[in-house]
């Protein structure tokens, strides 16, 4: 779950679990007794009376994170957890092939500040990004944050939040862990000394250094409290930080603040809930010390603003689910002067949009794969960008008043690949490329069409080797998302590439309650109708059986966040349908869920147990309420940990509890718990591959793999 949709990421899924090693698939591996059992879990059995409904929780004290006892058990399931996965065959082969495809040379985009250019690399030989500054793009790198050096076990990494317009001084984040709040640090650098400047541990929506670099704003969120927006002066206490918006916003909304490129205005987001179906925008004028002043805060839709000089573009979805772009002068901001320059199509969805060098580029999404074409600022089609085939482009990075932009380009079987691209003109050029010891050559990508149980069509990809033989026996991974508007788009990953090379088929359906098809799309999976994003999933699983790609003993499911909601909502309804399940950092109970963490953010798209009517339909799918006695359960591994403060762990910890206690099966019931790691990644390399190993053994082993 994200925060608004102008920065939405496409959510952590277990495509690392997947590989085709394991010898034999024999129901325990060596060095396990036959009958181990999981270790043994009190139940407390509270009981409350909900909407009349009577509720019992066999398992609320393992909500107490830090109790002694909750502690022990946690140690406890850890240990059991790995007698089943350390003595499984063939980790060692396994963690070697992660290690030739994910100890590489990797670098992220490059952005310009005065010049210079920044960027973030990681060497083959480094377990974490680091934060390099160039004199120009194909100058020397020059390393400015280096978080090896700040934790012996490496479990610190660091990020770009800003740099100052003149390049000269670098606002950066450093996260512990997987942990959703970080410390906000700055660093000159021309002298490469650290400021005392800095903001304690927290959630920051946004950090924008002023142009004459004497301050810098920021938007930080309580949550018990929400969203507010600051001012810090330099050289003063960060506590007595004068607040100069989002006074009477409570804890479900989140607010961001950015200073525009040419540093003259202040524009300020709020979002309504984690998929901001409603937005509000404000903007500063800071040159002249203006007041904060609304463009839209009536209207009962989205918009996602970007600027250019004295004019905001806004992507909105007002009147228009596919999305158009408005223009809005600022000097003359009424809304009778709106102007709509790049209309609603009803043939694709506006995913997202950029602006560089006087031009908006649109990335629009056509049947879940990306087309990026170029307008002038008066709405005046330009161009297209072309791609090698089908697949996903991060959005065009570039100044309004620069010629200069880059993108990122990738696909299943493309390894992510930066271009430059020269506005004026149209000519792109590759400006690095990820190098990955594959045959992407080897691998095919196909888009199919299934029908829901509705009758709904739902595209899928699949991806495997080429010449697959459809004989209803191929190991199979299905994984999906379907939330928060969030869209899944075919992408490079690394940790897919064993499992494809041995025979395995990856398959991706693309699930109503994400954003591959709009707005509508969105709404048809969120609320009351939650219900149609697992019946999506299991009609992909059926068909998949149905077509002989597969069959249910050769069939794993893996999701994460919401999506490890998916796939403990479909095991808990289909439980015979699928032979293994991973379920990462997963909401579990949603009767609870809203009283935990950032979750209140997550209420416009889930509801809450607190209206009666929402309650009916989040206990009709709640996994962790639905789990029913002497059910032959599929092989399950749970994973969390501590650091995820964005879904509360007790989720797993409860279910993994309610599943050793109520299977009837002998399918082993998993939970790898790790007291560093959580949902916000952040994790050394050498630590994701450990983590990847366990769960592609496991997946190896419960489907019989050789």
């Amino acid at each position: 779950m994200n925060g608004s949709r102008r920065f939405k990421r496409v959510p952590g899924m277990v495509f690392g679990a997947l590989i085709a090693w394991v010898s034999s698939g024999a129901a325990v591996p060596g060095g396990v007794a036959a009958g181990a059992k999981p270790p043994a879990t009190r139940a407390d059995n509270v009981t409350e009376v909900i909407h009349g409904t009577t509720i019992v929780d066999p398992y609320r004290w393992l909500e107490d994170q830090k109790s002694p006892e909750t502690r022990g058990w946690i140690d406890a399931q850890n240990a059991y957890a790995h007698s089943f996965l350390d003595p499984l065959p063939f980790r060692e082969s396994i963690t070697k092939r992660l290690t030739e495809l994910m100890k590489i040379d990797q670098i992220g985009m490059p952005f310009e500040r005065g010049g210079r250019y920044f960027l973030q690399k990681r060497s083959a030989d480094q377990d974490l990004w680091v934060i390099y500054m160039r004199e120009s793009l194909g100058g020397e790198d020059r390393v400015l944050v280096d978080p090896d050096t700040l934790s012996a076990d490496h479990t610190r990494s660091v990020g770009i939040y800003d740099v100052s317009l003149d390049g000269k001084l670098l606002a950066y984040y450093v996260r512990e862990g997987g942990e959703d709040e970080v410390a906000v640090r700055f660093l000159d650098i021309d002298s490469g000394r650290q400021l005392a400047e800095n903001l304690p541990k927290g959630s920051f929506f946004g950090v924008s250094i002023t142009s004459d670099k004497s301050g810098f704003y920021y938007s930080k969120h309580v949550n018990e409290i929400g969203s507010r927006v600051y001012y810090h002066a330099m050289g003063t206490d960060p506590a007595g930080d004068p607040m100069i918006f989002g006074e009477g916003y409570g804890p479900d909304k989140g607010i961001d603040c950015r200073i525009t490129d040419d540093g003259r205005y202040l524009g300020i987001v709020v979002f309504y809930g984690s998929a901001g179906q409603k937005s509000e925008i404000y903007y500063k004028d800071l040159v002249a010390d203006g007041p904060i002043t609304a463009l839209v805060n009536d209207i009962d839709a989205r918009f996602e603003p970007d600027s250019g000089g004295d004019i905001v573009f806004m992507n909105t979805d007002w009147n228009a689910p596919n999305g158009r772009i408005l223009a809005i002068d600022l000097d003359n901001p009424s809304r009778e002067n709106w102007r709509e320059i790049v209309p609603e199509r009803k043939d694709a969805v506006i995913e997202g949009f950029s602006i560089a060098g006087g031009k908006i580029f649109v990335n629009y999404m056509e049947n879940v794969s990306s087309k990026v074409r170029v307008f002038e600022a008066d709405g005046t089609y330009l161009r297209e960008i072309s791609f090698p085939t089908l697949g996903t482009v991060g959005g065009v990075s570039g100044h309004w008043a620069s010629n200069e932009a880059f993108f990122v380009f990738t696909s299943f079987h493309i390894p992510t690949t930066i271009y430059r691209y020269d506005v004026a003109t149209g000519e792109q050029q590759v400006w690095a490329r990820l190098k990955v010891s594959v045959d992407t050559d080897q691998i095919e990508v196909e888009q199919v069409w299934y029908a829901s149980k509705d009758g709904t069509k739902i595209p899928m990809f699949l991806v495997h080797r080429k010449g697959l033989e459809r004989n209803g026996n191929n190991p199979t991974l299905l994984t999906g998302y379907g939330g928060f508007d969030v869209s899944l788009t075919p992408y490079f990953q690394a940790s897919a590439i064993p499992w494809i090379e041995r025979g395995g088929i990856l398959a991706m359906p693309s699930l109503r309650g994400g954003g591959e098809f709009g707005e509508d799309w969105h709404r048809a999976g969120m609320l009351d109708r939650k219900q149609n994003v697992y019946d999506d999933f299991i009609a992909a699983a059926e068909w998949l059986i149905a077509q002989k790609y597969t069959t249910s003993s050769r069939l794993a499911i893996s999701g994460g966040s919401n999506g490890g909601l998916l796939v403990g909502a479909v095991m808990t309804q289909r439980p015979e349908l699928f032979k293994a399940v991973v379920c990462s950092y997963p909401l579990l109970d949603m009767i609870r869920y809203h009283q935990f963490l950032v979750a209140k953010f997550w209420v416009p798209e889930y509801g809450s147990s607190e209206d009666p009517d929402q309650f009916k339909v989040l206990l009709a799918y709640s996994p962790y309420h639905n789990v029913k006695k002497d059910v032959k359960y599929p092989a399950t591994l749970l994973i969390t940990g501590d650091a995820d403060t964005r879904v509360a762990p007790l989720h797993a910890r409860k279910m993994a509890a309610l599943l050793q206690a109520r299977t009837g099966g002998p399918a082993p019931i998993l939970l790898l718990y790790d007291t560093r790691a959580g949902h916000s990644g952040g994790k050394p390399v050498s630590k994701v591959i450990e983590d990847e190993t366990d769960e592609m053994s496991f997946l190896c082993w419960q489907l019989g793999m050789k």
